[in-house]
């Protein structure tokens, strides 16, 4: 996107001042890269709290036809505005830049800095996960094309030219953002999920926290230690059985994609609730089966949920033992523990609810 790249025999602000002579503010010819959709996939979510979720083709579609020219000539066709005439040029006032295609934050002013190329240039995504790059070829090159994540839209391309610290310099057409002010509403589509978290003590935490993690609507899951007597307990010290703790998976949502219902469902799939204070060769009162609830509601179909199970036959005359109590405070385990299937490969007790 860069002149320098464009017109590489003319170096520096000279072969860019020639440019903009010649071309004017008439707009550059398209790049003519595609953008792929895909239709259905599983929900994704951002490190920082962001639906991802690649949109389907027609929502797009749907998105795009409400653009001006401009924009829908540089998102959707990947056209790249001409230099030093992009209203967000010159913005320097905090705030974020969003796509202006479905909304995802994608920059912040924060990031931003003066490269003299003529077009906004930051040094930073807002979030790494918001911002998609791939290879692009056009112009007898080899550059790097930046895209939204969640629509596919083009925003620019990223080199290697920037400042400390990334030396990054990400080269974005303004008629692909909308910039907010810092302190002004954002739309529903610019904010992060609205999520809800849920406790679930099923024996071992590390399959019951893997599996979690594949639950669509899942945005974390992570181990840790509740309803115990002792502050910032060690797993040694848990193992030990005097703390009162279980282990215990701590899992945050989006109750838009996903139901608490759903969430008990799949926690009883995981694990057999009626062997007590044990899961399999775990033994001892830290592997009991537990529903820590945060609010009366999820206490409520906890509660009606065991009901059910107990009326269906499931489990024969075997009684279900899981305890259903108000949650105390999570102790997050230690950092080993996190991601354990994951990252050793190791199989548990634990089978896939999903």
């Amino acid at each position: 996107m860069a002149l320098r790249a464009v017109i590489p025999s003319v170096g520096g602000k000279l072969g860019l001042g020639l440019a903009v002579l010649l071309l004017g503010c008439g707009g550059f010819s398209d790049a003519g890269s595609s953008q792929t959709q895909e239709v259905k996939v599983k929900p994704r979510y951002s490190k920082s709290g962001y639906d991802i979720t690649p949109l389907p083709r027609e929502d797009v579609a749907r998105l795009a036809a409400r653009l001006d020219p401009e924009a829908f000539r540089v998102t959707q066709k990947a056209g790249t505005e001409p230099p030093f005439c992009g209203g967000l040029l010159h913005v320097k006032e905090p705030g974020i830049f969003v796509c202006v295609v479905c909304g995802l934050p994608l920059f912040t002013t924060d990031h931003k800095f003066d490269s003299g190329t003529g077009w906004p240039s930051f040094y930073r995504e807002f979030d790494p996960e918001h911002v998609a790059r791939k290879p692009d070829l056009s112009y007898g090159m080899v550059r790097t094309e930046i895209t939204c994540a969640r629509c596919g839209a083009h925003l620019g391309h990223v080199f290697d030219d920037g400042p400390p610290p990334t030396g990054e310099r990400h080269c974005v057409n303004s008629a692909a953002l909308r910039f907010y002010a810092r302190g002004r509403e954002l739309p529903p589509e610019s904010q992060p999920v609205k999520t809800e978290v849920a406790y679930f003590a099923g024996g071992c935490f590390w399959g019951i926290e893997h599996y979690f993690q594949q639950g669509p609507g899942v945005l974390d899951a992570q181990s840790g230690y509740m309803q115990g007597h002792v502050d910032h307990p060690t797993y040694e010290q848990v193992c030990s059985g005097t703390t009162g703790h279980a282990e215990t998976v701590k899992v945050t949502y989006d109750p838009k994609r996903i139901s608490y219902r759903r969430l008990l469902q799949a926690f009883f799939d995981m694990h057999d609730p009626t062997q007590e204070n044990r899961q399999g060769p775990d033994v001892g009162e830290q592997y009991r089966s537990g529903i820590w609830y945060v609010n009366e509601e999820q206490k409520r179909e906890a509660l009606a949920f065991i009901a059910e199970l107990e009326g269906s036959g499931r489990f024969g005359k075997r009684k279900i033992v899981t305890k259903v109590e108000p949650a105390k405070t999570f102790w997050p385990a230690e950092d080993y523990h996190q991601d354990y299937i994951a990252k050793t490969g190791r199989a548990c007790h634990v089978k896939n609810p999903w």
